[in-house]
């Protein structure tokens, strides 16, 4: 398995790779709605972004993380983040997350077009698995998950510890390589609809 840095785009967004020239504008998209940052594992608005940043850039070059710019194609601006982490070549697995935006860019086709997206691009460079987890204490993007088509696996307890200091317990989702077509073929549907 071997997942190529490369832009990814459809007819609703362009995943931008970072780069230095994007910094600026992913600082912006991630700037705001301070409460939705308060349960994340690390924080990437205000005075966190430089950090953040930065450890983002050396995953990229570690070659275990790809972060994304997410820039809406209708008016191109920057709308938030998200990435294909956890890069394990040898298992073939993946995960895909890391992902905030904007409060106006949620609800809508950007979620579903980046998801469809980045597993496109994961199981077409050869991953059997991918994971999605998020926070046990966040219905919301369970129940995003679960829309995604992926399967719930469980909790695990205590597995990380948020930048606020609260042992987190995960929800753990993923898709097979065998499951992706039904997937994809739910995921276009949603996006027929926009």
């Amino acid at each position: 398995m071997q997942i190529a840095t490369t832009v990814l785009e459809d007819r609703f967004v362009r995943l931008e790779p970072f780069t230095d020239a994007l910094r600026d504008e992913v600082r912006v998209a991630l700037d705001c709605d301070p409460a939705a940052w308060e349960i994340m594992v690390t924080a990437a608005h205000g005075e966190h972004f430089d950090g953040w940043w930065a450890s983002a850039l050396a995953a990229m070059r570690a070659g275990t993380r790809i972060a994304y710019a997410v820039r809406r194609l209708s008016d191109g601006v920057i709308v938030g983040t998200t990435s294909i982490y956890e890069i394990n070549p040898a298992y073939r697995r993946c995960e895909i997350g890391s992902t905030f935006y904007r409060p106006e860019a949620r609800g809508g086709p950007i979620n579903p077009a980046c998801k469809c997206l980045l597993l496109g691009h994961a199981f077409g460079s050869g991953a059997i698995r991918v994971e999605i987890i998020t926070d046990a204490i966040n219905p919301q993007s369970q129940a995003a998950i679960l829309k995604l088509g992926a399967k719930a696996e469980g909790v695990l307890r205590r597995h990380k510890i948020t930048w606020k200091g609260r042992a987190r317990d995960t929800a753990v989702f993923s898709i097979l390589d065998d499951e992706w077509p039904t997937a994809r073929d739910r995921l276009d549907h949603r996006l027929a609809g926009f």
